[in-house]
């Protein structure tokens, strides 16, 4: 979940590096690093810093740090708490630096023969022991390549890894498995990085390595081999995304920009899947006809966020499209052994394409002989886009902050056209397709209407959070996952406890843990649920609870000292998750800067999960 960033030039990379960094720091931010060969020593020089990258920015200006050659990175801690010690980049006996996104399984092993041929360790982490090896290897040869590739040999796990040396000043070596890295390429200069969007200042000429690719970059030569050591070609691509895309603007804060750009980013995850009508299976891909006709049973596999999209999804697919849906969080699918079928579309969501536990699952599902299956991501050239026989992408942009909004409700856009292709096949009934489509046409519009008259509103609601720590969110069959995710987000980015549960579920345990200091949040749409939920509701205020309702209108509760309700107006019940999910999003965000957190940035938590 750390971010890479390297490059060689024919100019001082070191401002490049840290515009670099700046844009990966959603990926970590607990410490950050840089290190460069000095132009007139020809010697490694570092700067690390514990703390986010304006910190080491601060520390820089203080330095004359230039070159030519560099490699920076930005850290979310895996082995050994956020320090200065621990922050990379790491170097070995003034010889080797290297920066590391991933994790090593057999550190131990490996610093256990390291420390027997005298090496000495300055951290707790597992990149240490990378430098060091390599540094091993260099004394039976002088071939900086050598020394790597045999390195590399050793290593178990999951890894990004850059590494410059002032034995070879103008090389800059990195190789891939599991954890992405992308080239930049240049004119007169190359670079790498973890994210495109670190690149986008310098160039949009991308190439994605694939897993065990090694490269060695210079000024004017890329040279890629893969796991059999031989040269290969992998696709240049351009990429499409903007400088400004990636930029706050006008907004306070990163979260709060990309709740607002929702309305636009589901009309371009709309765009060109759609005609005459009816969802347009080539949007899925080429073969998607053949193979979606087959589908039998669907198999939804995602981790926080986007589970919670794929739980919503079950309750579609199987009210519209008639077949069963089965959603696991990744982690636990990938151990757990399950039955497969060759008939079972598995479908995989994140908004990286590169969250460990999905791709681990992704491929234990192969394994075990499920039938094709489709990428729902945000990412093109990820490592899920490229390993599923069907995709289709989301478009909703660059998503820096860590709590995940647009990603969220781009997702259920996606999983809806999915619904109606399968029930297409399955459970046809054109009318109701048609009008699906009609009202997710018009679903942009409300989206951004409701955040206009919510906004204001929901600030204000939000004081009545100032000295709480727990609260507990209740919805009913569709919105209990929009429950879900209403408290993760709480939890996230405000640090309140914040649990969802099924409001039927209130009175076999959560409701001994209501009283005046636990908020009660319901998501409670005008739906054939209502009345059973409202029940629930009296449940709450009968016992003294704060209740804050979201509903269609004030009919499922009066409105009171002790009952806040909130009204949406009338929504689709089809298209009420999406709705839903927005003012939930909104709270979040007013509670977290009430609280004075890091809105962001969150503690202990990255956006791009690449580790397990």
């Amino acid at each position: 979940m750390c971010g890479i960033i390297g490059g060689v030039a024919e100019r001082d990379v070191v401002p490049i590096l840290l515009e670099g960094l700046k844009r990966l720091e959603y990926r970590g931010y607990d410490s950050a690093g840089v290190a460069i060969i000095d132009f007139q020593s020809n010697s490694l020089e570092r700067q690390r810093v514990q703390g986010k990258v304006s910190t080491l920015a601060s520390a820089l200006h203080q330095t004359s740090l230039c070159s030519s050659t560099g490699i920076a990175h930005t850290r979310w801690a895996t082995h050994g708490k956020p320090s200065k010690e621990n922050a990379h980049p790491h170097i070995s006996r003034e010889t080797i630096a290297i920066v590391h996104n991933g994790i090593i399984e057999n550190h131990a092993e490996l610093k256990a023969n390291l420390e027997q041929r005298g090496y000495e360790f300055s951290s707790d982490t597992d990149t240490e022991i990378v430098a060091h090896q390599i540094h091993y290897f260099l004394r039976f040869t002088n071939d900086l390549i050598t020394a790597f590739k045999k390195t590399l040999e050793l290593l178990e796990g999951s890894y990004a890894l850059a590494i410059i040396s002032q034995l070879d000043n103008g090389m800059l070596l990195a190789a891939r498995h599991g954890s992405p890295l992308v080239i930049g390429l240049g004119i007169g200069e190359n670079f790498i990085a973890s994210d495109v969007a670190a690149l986008i200042p310098v160039t949009q000429r991308m190439v994605f390595l694939e897993d065990g690719d090694m490269v060695c970059l210079r000024r004017d030569s890329v040279e890629i081999t893969d796991l059999s050591g031989q040269i290969v070609q992998r696709k240049e691509h351009q990429s499409q995304l903007q400088l400004d895309a990636v930029e706050r603007g006008e907004y306070r804060h990163y979260m709060q920009k990309e709740i607002f750009e929702q309305p636009q980013a589901l009309r371009d995850t709309l765009i060109g899947r759609v005609g005459q009508g009816k969802v347009l299976e080539a949007a899925f891909g080429t073969k998607a006809e053949e193979i979606l006709k087959q589908v039998k049973a669907v198999q939804i596999i995602a981790c926080g966020t986007s589970y919670h999209a794929g739980m919503v999804a079950r309750y579609w697919i199987e009210s519209l499209a008639k077949i069963p849906c089965s959603v696991e969080v990744a982690s636990e699918f990938r151990y757990r052994q399950p039955l497969s079928n060759p008939d079972t579309l598995v479908v995989v969501l994140s908004q990286s394409g590169e969250t460990t536990d999905t791709l681990a699952a992704l491929r234990e599902a192969k394994k075990l002989g499920f039938g094709a299956s489709l990428a729902i991501c945000n990412v093109p050239e990820s490592s899920l886009v490229r390993e599923t026989d069907l995709v289709l992408m989301t478009h909703a942009g660059p998503e820096i902050g860590v709590a995940s909004t647009k990603a969220f409700t781009t997702q259920l856009m996606a999983l809806l056209l999915l619904t109606l292709v399968l029930g297409r096949y399955h459970n046809p009934q054109v009318k109701l397709e048609t009008h699906i489509l009609k009202s997710l046409s018009a679903l942009p519009d409300l989206i951004e209407s409701v955040i206009k008259k919510l906004n204001i509103e929901i600030k204000q609601l939000a004081e009545l959070f100032a000295d709480k720590h727990h609260a507990l969110f209740l919805g009913r069959g569709a919105h209990y996952p929009i429950a879900m995710e209403g408290a993760l987000k709480l939890k996230e980015i405000s640090y309140i406890h914040a649990e969802a549960y099924p409001a039927g579920e209130l009175k076999h345990g959560p409701l001994a843990l209501v009283d005046a200091d636990m908020p009660v949040i319901a998501v409670a749409p005008n739906d054939a649920l209502q009345e059973k939920l409202k029940s629930n509701l009296q449940e709450v205020h009968a016992r003294g609870g704060q209740l804050l309702v979201f509903a269609n209108h004030q009919a499922i509760m009066q409105a009171s000292d002790y009952i806040k309700v909130v009204e949406l107006g009338e929504i689709d019940d089809i298209l009420s998750p999406f709705v839903y999910t927005i003012p939930l999003q909104l709270l979040a965000y007013h509670v977290a800067l009430i609280k004075g957190t890091d809105v962001d940035q969150p503690r202990n938590l990255a956006k791009s999960v690449t580790v397990e």
